[in-house]
């Protein structure tokens, strides 16, 4: 099969999950104003923004060759529930017979799950499909932890976009060279050695700022869409960190309990049920957890991000303000649609960092 997926966030490891398999993994361009325009044109007016910008990545990988989609999906009010067939009924409409696979997690659906899992198996061996899965498991920890560096070294970095441009290097190395656990480890090595090498000039401790960003996972996790905001406020001198990472995702939903290396998943979800007691949908219970979780150890502010009008996380938004008066953090807001651009929020996000350096000083002097 010629299988495509949603750009986001770091794509190589869908790609690799498909080529180790011996799939052809038709990787869409990353998002561009092509793209949203195109999902805008094909979508309807009141769906939310990822919907859209999911569609236009498809038309796309479409005109490259596709025939099969993979996804994941939602569950609760979350509207992500039905992208899948929404997007398969307007592609059926264009004239494009391609089938969509929902990745959901086992624990919801076990017999769909392992439908789709028996799909993506091909003539494969079952002992061919554990080790793949778990080389590629490897390759979304490593990964996240070398992002992890970067999302924080940038804010110091003595020549702008050094590391931007050697976080794109790092990842087209394991695009064209890992086949095994060997090469991840390798890679990594060699990787970390060579990002641990750029220039950068630390702050003092009691003058770094410390940003967690929270939010749905798309917006959260792709930086085409979220207006490079990871860079932009490493740009302003603030260290930053997600609450979403793929390799998270994965313990979470994919990878059985007992093998899951980073699971925080209960952890975040009981801060929550100080403001709810339930699971709603989509992630705003971990938009909660998280920043509770952000506060505890000690970050200074939250961004958080959200499609216009989606549902879960205006269940967020609402309760936000209380949040940060009870854990006296402060939070900024930004709702995406096609609309959005940084140069709408920059000023505000300057004030909010400038915000946070005060209270440090106040604090300092205190």
């Amino acid at each position: 099969m010629k299988i495509t997926f949603p750009y986001m966030g770091t794509v190589v490891i869908y790609k690799k999950l498909l080529e180790l398999l011996g799939h052809e993994a038709i990787c869409p361009p990353r998002p561009t104003r092509k793209t949203i325009d195109l999902g805008v044109k094909h979508s309807p007016e009141f769906a939310c923004f990822p919907y859209k910008a999911i569609m236009g990545s498809y038309l796309q990988a479409i005109e490259l060759g596709a025939d099969a989609i993979i996804t994941s999906g939602g569950f609760g009010p979350c509207r992500a529930g039905y992208y899948g067939e929404v997007h398969k009924k307007t592609l059926g409409k264009l004239g494009h017979n391609i089938d969509i696979m929902i990745l959901e997690s086992y624990k919801r659906n076990f017999k769909y799950f392992w439908r789709i899992v028996k799909k993506l198996k091909g003539k494969n061996s079952w002992r061919k499909v554990i080790q793949v899965f778990f080389t590629v498991y490897e390759l979304a920890h490593t990964l996240d932890a070398l992002e992890k560096i970067v999302q924080v070294r940038r804010a110091y970095e003595t020549e702008k976009g050094s590391f931007s441009r050697a976080w794109q290097k790092v990842n087209e190395r394991f695009d064209k060279e890992v086949k095994t656990k060997k090469d991840i480890h390798r890679i990594y090595k060699e990787s970390k050695e060579y990002l641990e090498s750029i220039p950068y000039k630390e702050k003092p401790e009691n003058e770094k700022i410390r940003l967690g960003i929270v939010g749905e996972i798309y917006v959260v996790m792709e930086s085409s869409i979220n207006l490079n905001i990871e860079e932009v406020l490493n740009g302003l001198g603030c260290e930053v960190e997600r609450n979403l990472y793929l390799s998270e995702w994965i313990d979470d939903n994919i990878m059985p309990k007992m093998f899951a290396r980073t699971s925080m998943q209960e952890k975040i979800l009981n801060l929550s049920r100080e403001y709810m007691e339930v699971r709603i949908g989509g992630h705003e219970n971990e938009t909660i957890g998280h920043i509770i979780d952000y506060k505890k150890r000690g970050f200074d502010g939250i961004i958080h991000i959200m499609p216009f009008a989606c549902l879960p996380e205006l269940i967020s938004q609402s309760i936000i303000p209380k949040v940060s008066k009870d854990y006296d953090i402060p939070i900024y807001t930004i709702s995406i649609d096609e609309q959005t651009a940084i140069a709408n929020h920059i000023t505000r996000i300057e004030a909010f960092i400038e915000l946070i350096k005060g209270r440090k000083g106040t604090q300092a002097l205190s």
